[in-house]
């Protein structure tokens, strides 16, 4: 898929001095691949909002998977943002379809995880208990429903508290229940051509040491509708998951690396409809702010 610079800013969840968190779509990658075509990182430029340089990836998302993607938006917020996520301190919400049910109704998943590759299959990864890397994944049954054409199904929360290559994708098929649409590890029934059902669903970032950690939630892509009504999911109002802090003015034509004193938020609630232009840079809205609370 290819995606205008109007689209990413409309996808655009949450905007301080230090980070941007955006609703990452499924079916594109965020950074350039061997074989090249459209990526995220390539739009970043639209994203500046005044700050001499775009923003950089603060972690990574699978090219299927959808929602919360931070990005730093200058070095020193992104070597902070880098040591939250390599301490695990950045808390993560994933919701996923998965075809089949769990015996439980929720677990702990503690497997280690290793990449192999072959000429045929290409590369994955694969519980290994003795060359794998520690991959663990507490989990829980949301709600249980049926399919048709599918089967029964199940809605799942999961919190990972590592980030390896595919820990989700591989951990739900440890539960004989892999995520509906994974052509890799078996969740693509023959001929459906399901897209994969997976949510980065919300995340929750102690940036500053001195405020409550910001939380953002990203809304439920349209392919996974369907199998969340099914599982009784109850629907929603995008436009209500993230009310927006006080907006506070941004710098025009801040140094890189100083954002502002204390990176102090600043956030805007965007008009309907694609974002306008004031012609000041730094003013562009974005969609929502990021609910502040607690860290879960």
């Amino acid at each position: 898929m290819m995606m205008t610079e109007e689209e990413l800013l409309a996808r655009l969840l949450y905007r301080d001095g230090l980070m941007l968190v955006l609703d990452k779509p499924a079916g594109i990658p965020v950074h350039a691949g061997p074989g090249g075509g459209d990526n995220l990182e390539s739009h970043f430029d639209g994203l500046r909002f005044g700050f001499p340089n775009p923003p950089s990836l603060a972690h990574r998302l699978d090219r299927d998977t959808a929602g919360c993607l931070v990005l730093g938006r200058h070095p020193k917020a992104l070597r902070r943002l880098g040591i939250l996520f390599q301490e695990g301190r950045v808390a993560k919400t994933y919701w996923a379809v998965v075809a089949g049910q769990p015996a439980d109704n929720s677990g702990k998943i503690d497997l280690p995880l290793h990449k192999i590759s072959d000429a045929r299959r290409g590369w994955r990864m694969v519980v290994d208990r003795d060359n794998g890397q520690p991959s663990v994944t507490l989990w829980r049954v949301r709600g249980r429903g049926e399919l048709p054409g599918i089967g029964p199904i199940a809605w799942l929360e999961l919190n990972p508290k590592t980030g390896r290559t595919h820990q989700i994708r591989v951990h739900t098929q440890s539960l004989g229940c892999p995520v509906l649409g994974d052509p890799i590890y078996g969740g693509q029934p023959d001929g459906t051509g399901l897209p994969l059902h997976l949510l980065s669903r919300a995340i929750t970032v102690p940036i500053q040491a001195t405020k409550d950690p910001v939380t953002v939630t990203a809304p439920v892509p349209p392919h996974m509708r369907a199998a969340l009504l099914a599982c009784g999911w109850g629907d929603e109002d995008p436009s209500t998951l993230n009310p927006p802090p006080p907006p506070r003015p941004e710098p025009v034509s801040p140094v890189a690396g100083a954002a502002s004193p204390a990176g102090a938020p600043q956030s805007a609630r965007p008009a309907a409809g694609p974002p306008a232009r004031s012609g000041k840079p730094g003013n562009a809205p974005s969609r929502g702010g990021g609910r502040r609370r607690p860290h879960p």
